[in-house]
């Protein structure tokens, strides 16, 4: 490998390629720009988590409105490069649409979760014993009154 030459190769889901071919293009020609740089291992996108682990996502744009969704795996055989980008999705971030449809892709039958949203729903171990719940006392009114406080009179006093 020469200088600046590719790291790796490059591969398209066909509908990434609809997606890039139909974006705006501005982002078209970022996205193409930033992809040389990943390819050649000049940059790397921002590793995603939860469901989505082991992809990493690119923010095209300057208004941080466009995402590009990509894995890195192994190239086919008569690649010459052991490992490959594999660009899944190319669609605005507005509303998660690139994480939904990443996810439908990818073949997801839910929506796919982040690592965050997953602790936040997932159950607590101390939620999972079954433990009787604690059973009320007695009305207020049966219980037995309490101790008052001693009278303080005031005492002359005598010297």
């Amino acid at each position: 490998m020469t200088a600046g030459g590719p790291a790796f190769g490059l591969s398209f889901d066909p509908r990434a390629l609809g997606d890039l071919l139909q974006a705006p293009s501005d982002i078209r020609d970022l996205a193409l720009a930033y992809l040389q740089e990943v390819v050649t291992a000049q940059r790397f996108g921002l590793r995603l988590d939860g469901d989505l682990e082991g992809y990493r996502k690119l923010v095209v744009d300057s208004r941080k409105e466009w995402r590009l969704v990509y894995g890195v795996r192994p190239a086919p055989a008569p690649c010459a490069h052991p490992k490959e980008i594999h660009v899944v999705a190319v669609r605005p971030r507005a509303g998660n649409d690139v994480y939904d449809e990443v996810g439908r892709r990818l073949g997801m039958s839910r929506r796919p979760l982040s690592a965050r949203t997953h602790a936040a729903r997932s159950r607590s171990p101390q939620l999972a014993s079954r433990t009787p719940a604690p059973r009320p006392g007695p009305p207020l009114p049966v219980l037995p009154r309490l101790p008052r406080p001693a009278q303080h009179t005031a005492h002359p006093h005598t010297r």
